[in-house]
């Protein structure tokens, strides 16, 4: 019997060639396997199929974070090259940061990026190539940023991306993301607005992801992992909007595993969700009672990571392991800029 509790529970076989590089035009020309929980028949869709899938009166649960230009580059006083990945931000000045390579900086180390863009190291964390940081910058940072900052595109995309909005959902707003909430990449405006058209409601809530998030889990007992911190927010509207369908027994459909996330670090026992804003790192895998989530759309994740570990708690770990075999034998497309999933 499988223990699934252990990592390795979570491996599948991946050919590298199905590992997309880049995404889809238009975005929701991808496909779509559509699993059914009640009767477990499957089906092979295009994403625009989404509005003859879902009824009037379903609830869509979108993440609106904007993915920053997080990946720069600097130079230390002797030459040294750095890559720095912003992270989280924590006041005006300061971030946590990860560092590349890690050893040479220590606390009190400058690195300069541009003429307009210094750091300086204030704290090592325990994390691997984690640290604390603050910029010394004239004028207003995130246009500084847009300036010297690249897409932090995930480690597995060698290709260039030619169009920096093809990792931004279309409907994102609020700045502060390392990684795309990738599932929601498939949106096109011409969609959500049939879907409106149909009576699916839209409702938008806040997850600012961090690279946590995709990392594959090192630990061999899932229990030893520790989960990053990410900030969320449910508005007042959006906590309304979902508690009123939930009491009209209509379906809350979660986009994407960060979606999930936040509504679930937001739910009380009841099964309602109670507006506010703060840092989870719940952590989501077989055995966990899903409070809020009804439906799920989801890209196709990272063996051995926490995203298909939730993926396993919402669908049943061997319903999910079956399921991403099957996306393996009809060539799916994988992970960021590949092919999704419903389970309803």
């Amino acid at each position: 019997m499988t223990n699934l509790l252990e990592t390795s529970a979570y491996f599948y076989d991946l050919p590298e060639e199905l590992i997309a590089q880049t995404p889809v035009t238009p975005r929701d020309s991808s496909r779509l396997l559509h699993f059914d929980r009640e009767t477990g028949t499957v089906e092979h869709r295009i994403f625009r199929d989404l509005d003859s899938i879902l009824r009037e009166g379903d609830v869509l649960v979108i993440n609106n974070t904007k993915v920053i230009p997080a990946r720069i580059f600097g130079n230390d006083d002797k030459g040294r090259v750095y890559e720095i990945l912003l992270l989280k931000r924590l006041d005006y000045t300061d971030w946590e940061v990860i560092l590349k390579p890690a050893r040479k900086a220590k606390i009190g180390s400058q690195i300069t990026i541009s003429e307009e863009l210094k750091l300086t190291i204030m704290d090592i964390k325990p994390d691997n190539g984690v640290r604390i940081v603050k910029f010394d910058f004239d004028g207003v940072f995130e246009d500084i940023l847009d300036r010297v900052g690249n897409m932090p595109l995930p480690p597995y995309i060698t290709e260039k991306l030619e169009d920096k909005t093809r990792y931004q959902t279309v409907y994102a707003k609020h700045d502060g993301s390392a990684a795309a909430p990738t599932a929601g990449l498939h949106f096109t405006p011409e969609l959500l607005e049939r879907l409106k058209s149909k009576g699916v409601e839209t409702v938008e809530v806040l997850l600012h992801v961090g690279l946590g998030t995709f990392r594959p889990v090192k630990a061999q007992n899932i229990l030893e992992h520790a989960m990053h911190e990410e900030y969320y927010k449910v508005s007042e509207e959006a906590a309304d909007k979902i508690n009123t369908a939930i009491k009209e027994g209509r379906r809350v459909i979660a986009v994407g595993t960060t979606s999930v996330r936040t509504l679930e670090s937001a739910s009380t026992e009841d099964g309602y969700v109670k507006a506010g804003e703060g840092n989870t790192n719940i952590f989501i895998y077989p055995s966990y009672k899903f409070k809020v989530v009804k439906g799920l759309i989801t890209n196709f994740h990272l063996p051995e990571s926490t995203l298909i570990m939730l993926v396993s708690a919402f669908a049943g770990y061997e319903q999910t392991m079956s399921l991403y075999n099957l996306a393996v034998s009809e060539r799916y497309r994988f992970f960021s800029f590949g092919d999704s999933m419903i389970i309803l």
